[in-house]
């Protein structure tokens, strides 16, 4: 569909094209692959609002080529201090609500961002805004997603709007009417509040950390701080000043796996990456690369194989500062070869096994197991590599314009990640809890290559975005696909798990096949007794990624089709 994008200076991706301009100008300008993400995260935020905001959550996988270490941006979310299942429940909710400033923490973009620059980039604050306020100030055009994409859009949120949400609805609609493709949309609000961080940093007296030290204390401590306490409190919110205030975002390791001659970095149990290198560990246990891409022997591998590191991600994922991870245990070859064991490669199995992971036992007792939808659209990527190596994958998600109305003078809603959570039982990993962090689907991806830092790669799909970013991994390392061509290739997902948000819907193997798979295939798979729903082409995967030949230096730039074809979701790259 598309042409190899190459070159040596810089490569950006992201969902929308001005968001990537942003992350090139900075390119341009003399920043380095952190400056630029940031800003392109900054754009996206407001030209994107129906997938995400800076009231939501950003996590980040960073490479520095001067360092050459990998680290992991802990970018989400955190519970308020009052957020116990008891408030839920004394509120009238039987689960975490979806939407409203009652399923809303503490918003971690703004933190991790500005964390990023400080500890990683080179140009202020003001530098790096500067297109998004811009943009927020003199207007930019309405395009499909933000209109038409489902549940998430202008055209489904509107009735809502009108009726129940008034400040959503003076900022997105045009006279209480949904606009057209095109219309101007300007966010005078967020232009001002990223304005006033800008200003805060330029009067701060000291060096660059220091003025950038001001900008994160005056979104979680000032002016912006209380803007946000009030509007909690005005719709009878958790969220309060206080929790604002001792927000931080926390630098940490990455997990990783080697794969061949390739290693997978991923942040930590707090996020559903982890699962992808159980995966990597089950199917290493059957050399696939024999088997054949995308053969039915090939699939069907997959997909058990995702079902057994789903079963453990319900099981035992969530923010080990609150529960116990059995983490070296999960990824570990000896866990792996017990539950490889489990898989039988001529028929499906319809049953959630989580393994006895505490003990590197193959199967869990029954009695001691967590049981209980479709994806949507609703979350960004960005990935840039610049010309001196350094790379970086960020994944913004959440506060959506679906998740709560906007806070009239910021211009942004407040997350909605809390829903997330379980209120029971009190054992289970991911229950809420004062200052705990929800586990989440949002996940970027970095790889190495013979031991030198490869590529970065991401994309939105709520439980899906893991196995689409898994199969393009594999694809590349696998198969020796080009970028472009991995992102292509024909994918799955499977929806055999517990999703990650409420209800918790399960759907036992359920796996959703694009028909370019091959009628064979999909007939042998429902032999095996997989339940298969053949969709539409170029609906299943929406992945982004930049790559970086070590030897030559040539870097290569990759977006999806898919968001093309739906008409709804648009992707955009540039390699220079």
């Amino acid at each position: 569909m598309h042409p190899r994008l190459m070159g040596s200076r810089g490569a950006v991706t992201a969902e929308h094209y001005l968001s990537v301009n942003a992350g090139a100008d900075t390119l341009k300008a003399g920043g380095n692959a952190v400056d630029a993400a940031v800003a392109a995260v900054l754009v996206e935020g407001l030209l994107n609002p129906q997938m995400n905001s800076i009231g939501g959550e950003c996590p980040m996988l960073v490479y520095m080529a001067d360092r050459g270490e990998v680290v992991a941006l802990n970018g989400n979310m955190a519970a308020p201090a009052a957020a116990t299942p008891e408030a839920f429940r004394n509120r009238g909710f039987a689960q975490s609500p979806s939407e409203g400033v009652m399923a809303a923490g503490i918003p971690a973009t703004p933190s991790a961002l500005i964390t990023a620059l400080k500890r990683f980039g080179t140009m202020s604050f003001a530098d790096v805004a500067a297109s998004a306020i811009e943009l927020a100030r003199n207007g930019a055009p309405q395009h499909c997603g933000v209109i038409g994409q489902e549940k998430f859009g202008l055209r489904d949120l509107a009735d809502k709007f009108r009726d129940s949400w008034p400040s959503s609805a003076e900022l997105y609609l045009e006279n209480g009417s949904v606009p057209a493709e095109g219309a101007i949309f300007k966010n005078p609000a967020l232009a001002s509040m990223l304005e006033l961080l800008a200003q805060t940093e330029r009067a701060t007296a000291g060096d660059r950390v220091q003025k950038l030290d001001a900008v994160h204390a005056e979104f979680y401590r000032g002016a912006v701080a209380d803007e946000i306490a009030a509007f909690s409190a005005q719709h009878e919110g958790l969220l309060v000043r206080k929790d604002l205030e001792a927000f931080e975002t926390y630098l940490e390791a990455p997990l990783s796996r080697a794969f061949g001659d390739a290693t997978l970095f991923k942040c930590g149990f707090w996020t559903q990456g982890p699962a992808s290198l159980q995966v990597l560990a089950l199917m290493e246990q059957y050399d696939p690369a024999s088997l054949g891409h995308n053969s039915a022997d090939y699939l069907h591998l997959l997909i058990e194989a995702t079902k057994l590191a789903y079963a453990d991600r319900e099981q035992f994922y969530g923010d080990a500062r609150f529960a116990e991870v059995p983490a070296e245990n999960l990824l570990s070859d000896d866990y792996a070869r017990a539950r490889a064991s489990l898989i039988c490669m001529d028929t499906a199995d319809g049953s959630l096994r989580p393994g006895d992971a505490f003990a590197c036992g193959p199967l869990l007792p029954e009695k001691d197991r967590f049981s209980q939808k479709p994806w949507g659209h609703g979350t960004v990527h960005v990935d840039v590599i610049d010309k001196h190596g350094n790379m970086v994958a960020a994944t913004p998600s959440g506060g959506w314009i679906a998740s709560s109305p906007v806070i009239p003078s910021l211009g942004f809603p407040l997350g909605n990640r809390m829903m997330t959570f379980y209120l029971e039982p009190p054992h289970h990993p991911n229950v809420v809890a004062p200052g705990k962090r929800p586990r989440t689907t949002i996940s970027p991806s970095l790889a190495f290559r013979n031991g030198e830092p490869w590529m970065v790669f991401g994309s939105m799909g709520g439980d899906q975005q893991e196995q689409w970013q898994l199969q393009f991994f594999l694809n590349r390392v696998l198969f020796g696909m080009t970028v472009q061509e991995a992102i292509e290739a024909p994918k799955i997902s499977s929806e055999h798990y517990p999703g990650f948000f409420a209800p918790h819907n399960s759907f036992p193997n359920f796996v959703r096949i694009e028909p370019r798979i091959g009628e064979a295939a999909i007939a042998e798979l429902r032999r095996r007794g997989h339940e298969v729903e053949v969709a539409v082409d170029w609906s299943e995967g929406y992945v982004l990624a930049a790559a970086r030949d070590a030897n030559t230096g040539l870097l290569e730039a990759g977006f999806d089709p898919r968001g093309a074809k739906s008409e709804v979701f648009p992707a955009y790259a540039q390699c220079w």
